[in-house]
């Protein structure tokens, strides 16, 4: 069984940062990709930033020049470094987990972690 734990989330000021991390667990031998995806009240969930393996990255037009992803292969983390950010940030962050593999050969597909919720405010 393979699982998402998120951490850093939290209260910040508008034009302050953060930090999350995302680590994933049980037997895992590769992930494909890892992400970042937010959930606003009353909005649907959107990407915000991915990363292969490779370390090829894609982020959303919002968060470009604000947001950098990164990942540890070898740890099996990835991380959302959150700088200038703006009371439209405010939201359910998600780690997501795409196309692993695990030492036993299992596959799975489309993991999620439970959510960590960032609020930018004054």
């Amino acid at each position: 069984q393979v699982q998402l734990v998120e951490s850093g989330g939290g209260l910040v000021q508008p034009g302050g940062s953060l930090r999350l991390s995302c680590a994933a667990s049980g037997s895992i031998f590769s992930i494909n990709v890892m992400g970042w995806y937010r959930q606003a009240p009353g909005k649907e969930r959107e990407l915000v930033a991915r990363i292969t393996s490779g370390g090829s990255t894609n982020y959303a037009d919002s968060v470009k020049g604000r947001f950098t992803i990164s990942r540890d292969n070898a740890k099996n983390k990835v991380y959302l470094q959150m700088n200038s950010l703006k009371p439209e940030d405010t939201a359910v962050y998600y780690c997501n987990a795409d196309r692993i593999v695990t030492m036993t050969l299992s596959r799975y597909f489309e993991v999620w972690g439970q959510g960590t919720l960032v609020t930018v405010s004054s």
